[in-house]
């Protein structure tokens, strides 16, 4: 088997994992990937605006808003406006959202960052060249980076 044909299997198996954790985390809990992320950067920032939640899991503003009202709606989170300026809206964790993040399975990210950051800042960097090449290829780079995958895990070069 020549390499072309190495890359596209293991490009498939990175599919397949991240769609096995997200189709186990929704029989789990009943959450989509996109919530749970949402919920979780909730949870690490705190009271927060939708905004910041929008920088913080690469999504639009407006896909965050409809995420929000989902997870408002299952009585996840709660929206409220600020009381220095009402123009302002931040969002936070219920006491459900809270228990409903504790028993969530690790997001699948955070075992590949603890082992990323163990590899030599060479390997990361070749690593990162070679990812963003082949993303390149397959003209992805116009794509949002899925949440599974974003966050501040971004390696230095």
């Amino acid at each position: 088997m020549g390499r072309p044909e190495r890359v596209l299997i293991a490009l498939r198996q990175i599919i397949r994992a991240t769609d096995m954790h997200s189709k186990r985390l929704f029989r789990e809990l009943g959450l989509s990937l996109p919530q749970a992320v949402v919920l979780k950067a909730i949870a690490e920032l705190g009271e927060v605006t939708t905004r910041r939640i929008s920088e913080e899991v690469s999504l639009s503003q407006a896909t965050v808003t409809i995420i929000l009202d989902r997870l408002e709606e299952r009585g996840y989170a709660e929206r409220y406006r600020s009381t220095f300026d009402r123009r302002i809206v931040h969002s936070r964790l219920t006491e459900e959202g809270r228990q409903i993040l504790a028993r969530a399975p690790p997001l699948l990210q955070e075992g590949f960052l603890q082992r990323f950051r163990r590899l030599p800042a060479q390997q990361q960097a070749e690593i990162l060249d070679a990812l963003e090449c082949v993303a390149g290829m397959m003209k992805a780079e116009a794509l949002a980076r899925p949440p599974a995958l974003s966050g501040s895990g971004r390696p230095e070069r």
